[in-house]
């Protein structure tokens, strides 16, 4: 049916299209509705736009229509505030653009590849590139990065680089960049500098705001009074009286992080923890076990959880009570996204009721405040203990011309055996890759694809916690 918030409605390359379909979008979203025409029709946006809204996908699409595929220089620049947005962000791309044949993209970020690598890949041609200001602008004024053909540049969560710091390399990159361009500016917040921002690099912006009540989180907020005493305690019978499929458990401090994994091992309950002393690598391990559902729990700090993107989340529990009331907004908006429904618990000492009511004049939302119920004493649900799927990681990635797609025919041909549905997310990196394979079948893809072979390339593979 082509009604007006279909994206069948849009004039999009039918490749975008089918992937579109593949993906479940059956409709826009209001910030999508409001900003992808103005888009595809070459024009500046600043837009404001809660996390969850579906913004990304707002400013990617029209990029990925306008791009020239047969092109192979920078067409698309996207400037992030963080490494970790900046690596979602890209998966999205690739997301939305795997049936286009052709495209090149790449993240320009610190942590990850050395400039010289970076260099290298952009000499191959690459039409969009992902990244933060610091690193883009080195590579930029050390000339291994070319920006006289980019058509679109994207600021991404602009306040937060206000926050950050970053304004000085962002006015020195809009120098180098072409005069002639399409600029879109996402913010979730106007802020002065944000509207300076505008008024000096955009041309006759359309302004793109949507108002709370059409794009109000499906959150379900409930807090529970405890004591620090019994936190640990409590945490148990939130899980045991709050059933999903996945759940972030927020702490203040990376001793709390671990004191909870401790808890959670003598539970046997399926848990991962993130914090800022990871090593990038490891980050991307535990990432990539939360989000394809090989582990349940996340215990996550705030820091290391900037910028997370997890589909159908449906439980944050804040253990410890946010140190400021941005960051609880940050923290509950992982779950209830892009319309879909979620349940927000906190647990609430006495001394912290009076930042509760400030969040909640903040939110303009009331918290329910129901007793908690008695604790089951056989512990956690049999449910936190069981991840539906396990991770391999083979020793093979991008740099070995691999695809996921090569990964999916090894498992499922005649070596394999496996059948579609007994596979999961395939996250692709420089040189491994994380799969996620149904538990119940784990063991017979582990040893079909080390006695196999992948694009006739035999890789070293193993089953990751």
């Amino acid at each position: 049916m082509n009604t007006t918030n279909s994206f069948s409605a849009l004039n999009l390359k039918p490749e975008l299209l089918t992937v579109v379909e593949e993906l479940g979008f059956s409709s826009m979203t209001p910030i999508q509705e409001k900003s992808i025409p103005v888009l595809l029709a070459g024009k500046d946006v600043i837009g404001q736009s809660k996390t969850g809204s579906g913004k990304t996908a707002a400013f990617l699409l029209p990029i990925l229509q306008q791009l020239e595929i047969n092109q192979k220089t920078l067409q698309a620049l996207i400037i992030c505030p963080t490494r970790e947005l900046a690596i979602q962000v890209l998966a999205e791309v690739r997301k939305l653009g795997r049936g286009l044949p052709g495209l090149q993209t790449i993240a320009l970020t610190g942590g990850g590849q050395t400039g010289r690598e970076q260099q290298l890949e952009l000499e191959k041609g690459v039409q969009i590139a992902v990244g933060t200001p610091g690193r883009i602008l080195d590579l930029a004024s050390k000339e291994r990065l070319f920006l006289d053909d980019v058509k679109t540049v994207v600021l991404d969560e602009a306040d937060k680089m206000f926050d950050m710091g970053f304004i000085v390399e962002i006015k020195n990159l809009m120098r180098e960049l072409p005069v002639n361009r399409q600029t879109v500016l996402f913010s979730a917040t106007f802020t002065d500098a944000v509207l300076d921002l505008s008024k000096r690099y955009q041309k006759n912006p359309q302004k793109v705001s949507i108002e709370e009540g059409a794009e109000a989180l499906q959150i379900e907020e409930v807090t529970y009074d405890s004591e620090e005493k019994d936190k640990a305690g409590n945490l148990m019978r939130v899980l045991q009286q709050h059933q999903a499929e996945s759940c972030i458990v927020f702490c203040n401090t990376k001793n709390t992080v671990n004191d909870l994994m401790t808890k959670f091992a003598e539970l046997k309950a399926s848990a991962t923890c993130l914090h800022g002393d990871l090593e990038q690598k490891d980050r991307e391990r535990v990432m990539a076990l939360f989000k394809n559902g090989s582990a349940k729990i996340l215990v996550a700090t705030d820091v290391a959880a900037r910028g997370l993107d997890i589909e159908n989340l449906e439980l944050v529990v804040n253990y410890d009570f946010p140190l400021q009331p941005e960051t609880y907004v940050h923290r509950v908006g992982r779950t209830g996204r892009a319309g879909k429904s979620g349940v927000a618990v906190t647990l609430l000492s006495a001394r912290d009721t009076l930042k509760l009511i400030e969040i909640e004049n903040i939110t303009g939302r009331k918290f329910q405040k129901p007793n908690l119920g008695f604790k089951n004493q056989f512990g956690l649900n049999w449910e936190w203990k069981q991840a539906p799927m396990q991770t391999l990681m083979i020793s093979g990635g991008r740099k070995n011309k691999i695809r996921p797609g090569d990964i999916l025919g090894a498992l499922t041909g005649a070596s394999g055996g496996l059948q579609a549905g007994d596979i999961g997310k395939i996250e692709m990196y420089d040189t491994y890759t994380y799969v996620a394979i149904r538990t119940d079948q784990a063991n017979h893809a582990l040893n079909s694809l080390r006695n196999g072979k992948i694009k006739a390339q035999k890789f070293q593979v193993k089953i990751v916690k």
